[in-house]
């Protein structure tokens, strides 16, 4: 029987004559890359569960309703050394307790943490969507929204920091994806 697939190159399982397959030139196509429409199930399925900061940004700035509550879940010394301006403060550990006081199961929540190497936003959405919540996570948490220039609340008041060229655009008004 012949295999056939489209990769670069021979998979394990199309093994020549001796059992020997042909290794990948390099560790980007060792595992071949999925099909179209697997990639297309992953990478959908991902923005469902996940909101960029600009587009958080974006909805918060136009005006009215978003359609969401953007939810951080930090401790308040954490909140109050700077926060997303009109976010809802409900730490993950009251989630359980708060969340039906304080949330309308028909509103979606983005909920957001420190940044990238913490995962208090992936918990706190978790621990929503165990109570019957739709829920997203915003990517980078304060640590980008702070990068992307946008301004933060904190116990002192508002303020804003320059734009991080390797996170942003700077001097445009979106990055262009």
């Amino acid at each position: 029987m012949t295999t056939t697939h489209t990769h670069p190159f021979p998979l394990l399982a199309d093994a020549q004559p001796g059992g020997v397959a042909p290794v990948a030139p390099h560790a980007v196509l060792r595992v071949p890359p999925a099909s179209p429409a697997e990639a297309a199930a992953y990478f959908g399925a991902s923005l469902a569960f996940h909101a960029d900061v600009s587009d958080v940004a974006a909805a918060l700035g136009a005006g009215g309703d978003p359609g969401f509550v953007l939810l951080d879940s930090r401790s308040t010394a954490s909140w109050d050394q700077g926060h997303v301006p009109g976010a809802l403060h409900l730490p993950t550990a009251r989630i359980a307790e708060d969340a039906e006081r304080l949330l309308d199961k028909a509103v979606p929540v983005v909920t957001y943490c420190w940044g990238p190497g913490c995962n208090g936003g992936t918990r706190a959405a978790l621990a929503l969507a165990g109570l019957g919540y739709r829920v997203k996570e915003m990517l980078g948490g304060i640590e980008y929204w702070i990068r992307e220039g946008f301004e933060v609340e904190t116990w002192e008041g508002t303020e804003r920091r320059a734009a991080d060229p390797l996170t942003a655009a700077v001097g445009a008004e979106d990055c262009g994806c």
